[in-house]
């Protein structure tokens, strides 16, 4: 006869401490435990347990209210036969909720865990308490249990779930092996009249349910305060012993923070503003909106989402006044029963302001000096990103049992439960983007006799024509470009420009100048002047306004003509002719 010596293991997993283990921080979860024991007894060659044959059912429970929403596994470093007894995956609410036992024989199915289990049922009363506590609070085996259960990982761990673990012995019962967690010891031997506890006491009335109990009540088990190294009843078993709760920590709710940007807009111009939000996570149970209040009026933004640790542009759009101002638009960020505010400054400029003067035919500027084409830093396109929530189901059956009596003092006990869809949100990332292609072409004012070609003598006009397109794949959140300002060489590119006149709108966007007031003939001009040196003349023209959430696109356009020679030749004088 082989005798086993052994101690039990109590452990109750909560959240009020943090144990020194990284991956174990990383969960949020943590316990606390206490410990005991006595020894085993004497095993026959039909009755007897071999130290180390052990698992752990684990079973993902709703905190609110108590419901199994994962099926049970069970977690061994062994491989226990295929021909073992056992009762399913059924965890101890299913059956404090009415399941009772169904034995089978073999198809027992396990999960070994990758990383070796420390040991539950101790056999010589020095477990390593603190190894046990950091392993099923650890982030390789909370990882380990979502992918079983095809649960999200940080779903899992955010605070609305708990795990229940259940000490399961493999031993050997009247010549028969078996597989029970303490809470079907109990019931079994309640079905045999109380021959398991009479053959098997030391391992199913005290080791196995005392290796783990609560020291502090939560899923509606009480602390255990009875005995920690005597036998305990059937009763006593089912109420309180043989669990463990991993607990994690609810996360905080984290007010939404926003960040913005100033911005300089042009008067009469549609533009977007755009904010950045994050804190927290935003998904269709739990909404973040922004409302933007811009020169007396409100505009909100619904349904702002984003993953937990991650931000969300967000942005409305919206046509600038008509005349220049300094603007404050305030933000009120709200979301997770909390709210943040900013302010983005706003600097409204009119172009339309410096047009150059009236050229005269006596201008002179002896000490002019041709200077380099602006290149102003611009940006042709742009991309940003719009989380989109989709939701993951999860159907778990709720049981509710139910005892239906046949009238004659017996009856059957029968599950009226339900299928409830205990999903959750996950995250998608679609990618939108803008670009802004435009081209700048001028040419001899048709009111300049002798031009031939790009070919002109100074003093006259050039006319100039922008086409500008803007292709994107998300239209509701850009602008085409609206603006094209053109400096002139003469001026050093300062000083004075020409705002050009838009003459079609939309994506296609056409720009030619503004007709000038000092034409005879009011032609869509800009006069050369008549000083200006042999050689290119080279307008610069500077296309913006093409708006996105991720900012303002802009390019940097030119074009030239030749000047050779001046106006001045094209005339002559002669004595008028006699008759």
């Amino acid at each position: 006869m082989k005798r086993f010596m052994g101690v039990f293991l109590s452990i109750a997993i909560l959240f009020a401490a943090v144990f020194p283990m990284n991956a174990f921080a990383d969960t949020g979860g943590s316990g606390n435990v206490d410990g005991g024991g006595g020894g085993m007894g004497d095993g026959t060659s039909t009755n007897s347990w071999t130290p180390g044959n052990e698992g752990v059912r684990v079973t993902v429970v709703r905190a609110s209210d108590h419901a199994v929403v994962t099926t049970p596994f069970d977690f061994t470093n062994k491989t226990p036969s295929s021909g073992i007894y056992h009762f399913g995956k059924v965890s101890k609410l299913q059956y404090n909720g009415g399941r009772s036992l169904s034995p089978t024989k073999g198809g027992y199915t396990f999960k070994n865990p990758g990383q070796t289990m420390p040991k539950i049922i101790s056999t010589n009363g020095s477990n390593n308490i603190e190894a046990i506590k950091k392993y099923f609070c650890s982030e390789y085996v909370v990882k380990r249990i979502a992918e079983i259960t095809g649960m999200s990982y940080d779903v899992l761990i955010g605070g609305e779930y708990k795990i229940l673990l259940e000490p399961v012995a493999y031993y050997k019962f009247e010549g028969v092996m078996i597989a029970t967690t303490a809470t079907e010891a109990a019931m079994y031997d309640e079905q045999v009249g109380g021959l398991l506890r009479k053959k098997m006491v030391s391992l199913s009335h005290k080791n196995l349910p005392l290796s783990m109990f609560l020291e502090v009540a939560d899923l509606g088990y009480s602390a255990w305060s009875g005995s920690r190294s005597k036998a305990a009843s059937n009763a006593e078993i089912k109420s309180s012993l043989g669990l463990g709760i991993v607990r994690f920590k609810d996360k905080p709710t984290e007010p939404p923070e926003v960040s913005v940007y100033d911005y300089e807009y042009r008067v009469n111009t549609e533009v977007i503003t755009a904010i950045t939000v994050r804190g927290g996570q935003s998904d269709p149970d739990h909404p973040v909106s922004a409302t933007f209040y811009v020169n007396g009026r409100s505009h909100r933004v619904s349904n702002i989402y984003y993953p937990d640790g991650d931000s969300q542009l967000a942005w409305i759009r919206w046509t600038t006044p008509s005349t220049p101002q300094q603007m404050t638009i305030t933000v009120s960020v709200s979301g997770g029963g909390s709210s943040s505010k900013a302010t983005i400054n706003v600097n409204i400029v009119d172009l339309d302001k410096n047009p150059p003067p009236n050229p005269v035919a006596d201008d002179r500027n002896d000490s002019f000096k041709k200077s380099a084409v602006p290149n102003k830093a611009q940006q042709t396109s742009a991309s940003w990103t719009v989380w989109r929530p989709w939701w993951q189901e999860h159907w778990v059956w709720h049981s509710d049992w139910n005892w239906y009596s046949d009238g004659d003092g017996g009856g059957h006990w029968e599950d009226d439960g339900e299928w409830v869809d205990e999903g959750w949100w996950e995250f998608d990332l679609d990618r939108y983007q803008a670009s802004l292609s435009a081209s700048m072409a001028i040419k001899p004012d048709d009111k300049s006799p002798t031009a031939s070609g790009t070919v002109m003598k100074s003093g006259y006009g050039v006319n100039e024509t922008v086409s500008a397109r803007v292709s994107t794949n998300q239209s509701s959140a850009v602008t085409g470009a609206q603006t094209a300002v053109t400096y002139f060489p003469e001026f050093g590119y300062q000083t004075y420009w020409r705002l050009l006149e838009r003459m079609s709108s939309g994506y296609s966007t056409r720009f030619e100048f503004q007709k000038n007031p000092y034409s005879t003939y009011s032609r869509r001009t800009h006069f050369s002047p008549i000083w200006f040196p042999d050689g290119s003349y080279t307008p610069y023209t500077w296309l913006i306004d093409c708006w996105s959430p991720a900012g303002m696109l802009s390019m940097n356009l030119s074009d030239t003509v030749t000047i050779r020679d001046n106006l001045w030749t094209d005339w002559h004088i002669a004595p008028q002719k006699s008759h």
